[in-house]
């Protein structure tokens, strides 16, 4: 099957986060995402969910490059959102601990992300 359509979750590798706080907060970013799309662009949803809800999880050095990302993101009308902790376990209350962009076609998503590593 030829994916068209992805979401991408991008991890900061500056935070220490154990594997199941950075498993929660990937399924955060992928739950606000998707349902953001749904609302926002339901022939993107639609489409990412026929072809099996395809999501890649990515890496980058700091906060600030989820900024950056997110306003190319916003630019290029595709939902984002940055996680920010609850600050009940782990780390301090507001942390920005992922961003998740899309799902969109695999693209534009590609512009914004094409040049980050896997997790």
């Amino acid at each position: 099957m030829n994916f068209n359509y992805k979401m991408v979750i991008i991890t900061r590798k500056d935070l220490k986060l154990s594997q199941g706080k950075l498993a929660a907060q990937v399924a955060h970013a992928a739950v606000e995402c998707a349902l953001m799309t749904k609302k926002n662009n339901s022939k993107w949803f639609k489409k990412w969910m026929e072809e099996g809800a395809k999501k890649a999880i990515l890496k980058t050095k700091s906060l600030n490059e989820f900024y950056e990302l997110k306003d190319i993101a916003d630019k290029l009308n595709i939902s984002s959102v940055i996680i920010s902790d609850a600050g009940h376990t782990e780390i301090p209350f507001g942390t920005k601990t992922v961003l998740g962009i899309g799902p969109a076609p695999d693209n534009l998503i590609d512009k914004i992300t094409g040049d980050l590593p896997l997790l």
